[in-house]
């Protein structure tokens, strides 16, 4: 037969129950203490990470700052030097002009037959109405002349340009009046296509081959007469 609880025993239950329940509490209680502040340090590596990774992306944007202003300083200046060259080649092309074709043009000419007398080279004439006419190479002897056009880079646009200049010269020219005139066009580089045109319009063409300059034209071209 089993023996009967007293109150002691009864108590003695309560009080136990009591002790495993703090007990288990308190593992619960530290447990999530240990959870928090394993969430808390995890959010704090998480943010020094972000941290971290923004001020790396600050870092690049100022270096690619940095680097974009470096290279428009760069380019800037690189403008601002081609413009220097573009204006001394600018200052040196009469240089070139009256230097290297004006003395081709005496014995080229000769060559075709055309006697050279004196060669002018700028040009410049004026008439009323702000009209203004520039040649870059005057040939000249008693009879003839040879108006000569000089392009660093001859096209198509040069060419009927030029064959316009020629339909108005005498008028802006007078004291040539009585002489046949006719036209050439040099480059020192040719636009593909524009040599051709260039003889169909009657116009001798000189170009530049290596250190000498010379003309295209056959023996048996005829050149316009204007």
């Amino acid at each position: 037969m089993a023996q009967a609880l007293t109150f002691d025993d009864i108590m003695k239950l309560f009080e136990e129950t009591n002790r495993l329940f703090k007990e288990s509490t308190a593992r619960m209680e530290a447990q999530a203490e240990a959870r928090q502040k394993e969430a808390d340090a995890r959010f704090e590596r998480e943010q020094e990470e972000t941290n971290r990774l923004l001020r790396e992306s600050r870092e690049a944007a100022d270096r690619r700052h940095q680097e974009t202003e470096r290279v428009l300083q760069q380019t800037s200046r690189r403008v601002e030097e081609a413009s220097k060259l573009v204006g001394r080649l600018g200052g040196r092309w009469g240089e070139f002009v009256e230097g290297l074709v004006a003395p081709a043009c005496e014995t080229m000419f000769m060559e075709r037959g055309i006697p050279v007398h004196k060669v002018h080279p700028r040009t410049k004439a004026t008439l009323p109405g702000n009209r203004h006419m520039e040649i870059d190479l005057l040939v000249i002897n008693d009879i003839a002349i040879v108006a000569v056009e000089v392009k660093s880079n001859l096209k198509s646009g040069d060419i009927e340009r030029h064959v316009e200049r020629l339909g108005e010269f005498k008028e802006f020219y007078p004291e040539y009046a009585n002489r046949r005139l006719m036209g050439a066009v040099a480059g020192i580089v040719v636009e593909k296509g524009a040599a051709e045109y260039a003889m169909k319009q009657g116009l001798f063409v000189i170009v530049q081959s290596g250190d000498n300059i010379h003309l295209i034209n056959e023996s048996a071209f005829a050149p316009r007469i204007w």
